[in-house]
């Protein structure tokens, strides 16, 4: 009776799993199948998966449509920059927070957190008046500096550098190391996992960002993918857009996402903080 439990268990488990893999990978397949076939399949009904016809030119003539090979360089690049300053300003910050022992650092640590609660639309008025004083506007500098710090990432990486052995660290100080040599050696090795999360949460993030690159850049040279996306629709109309060309100009746009993913899930599972402690 035990094992037959057990099997029905597992095989409602993974019945439960295989349809949520299919429900979440079938958006995907659509989207691939629509851009190999012709423009009006999108409007057909019944909708039919595989093309009669597969057309492979619709790639090309997107990847033509607008200057993509700029826009995959621009949300590259600023997504690349923003995780970057995210690393260091979270690991820092929450270097500080667990570290450290000053007056008001639980109060510091409750305003920082409180910052995810804000919409970036009910700031970024104050933040375009600041870039466009500072001279910023259609410039790499607007598209990172607001977003160099996360209050996310230092909640994040302070959950995490909590977990980690305090002995570990006194071990250092007893050593010699200083704060620097702390984070970089100790503690910043160990939140390897965390470390990568923030890293891939916040890539995707700014990689499909829309709404902060439309505000401050208007140029073709410095807009994102997503905005590029939007300008294909815009351009031509919805009723004279050809629709294989933005689901081809859609899968090659998502392709890096799902790389990435492909490449980081072996690194996003938990790892053993207790290395190095009897």
């Amino acid at each position: 009776m035990r094992r037959t439990r057990s099997a029905l268990g597992a095989a409602a488990c993974h019945g439960a799993l295989a349809m949520a893999a299919v429900l979440t990978a079938a958006p995907l397949v659509w989207l691939v199948s629509l851009s190999l076939q012709e423009p009006e399949a999108v409007f057909r009904f019944p909708p039919r998966l595989i093309p009669e016809h597969v057309l492979w030119s619709s790639y090309p003539e997107a990847w033509r449509a607008q200057p993509f090979a700029r826009m995959y360089w621009n949300s590259v690049l600023t997504s690349a920059l923003i995780i970057a300053g995210q690393v260091v300003t979270s690991c820092a910050a929450a270097y500080a927070l667990t570290q450290l022992r000053f007056r008001g650092r639980t109060a510091v640590f409750v305003v920082i957190v409180s910052t995810m609660m804000v919409p970036i639309q009910a700031t970024f008025i104050p933040a375009y008046i600041i870039l466009s004083r500072l001279g910023w506007i259609n410039t790499y500098w607007a598209l990172v500096v607001p977003f160099a710090a996360s209050g996310f990432g230092v909640f994040l990486m302070r959950q995490a550098f909590l977990v980690i052995p305090a002995s570990l660290v006194d071990a250092a100080r007893i050593d010699g190391a200083g704060h620097v040599t702390i984070l970089s050696r100790v503690l910043f090795p160990l939140a390897r996992p965390a470390v990568i999360t923030l890293a891939a949460l916040s890539f995707v993030f700014h990689y499909n960002d829309f709404f902060w690159p439309l505000i401050v850049t208007n140029t073709s040279e410095m807009r994102t993918l997503p905005v590029g996306l939007a300008t294909m629709i815009l351009t031509e109309g919805s009723h004279g857009t050809q629709w294989n060309q933005v689901m081809a100009a859609d899968v090659f746009v998502v392709a890096p996402l799902l790389l990435g993913f492909l490449f980081l899930q072996r690194y996003l599972s938990p790892t053993s903080l207790m290395t190095g402690v009897k």
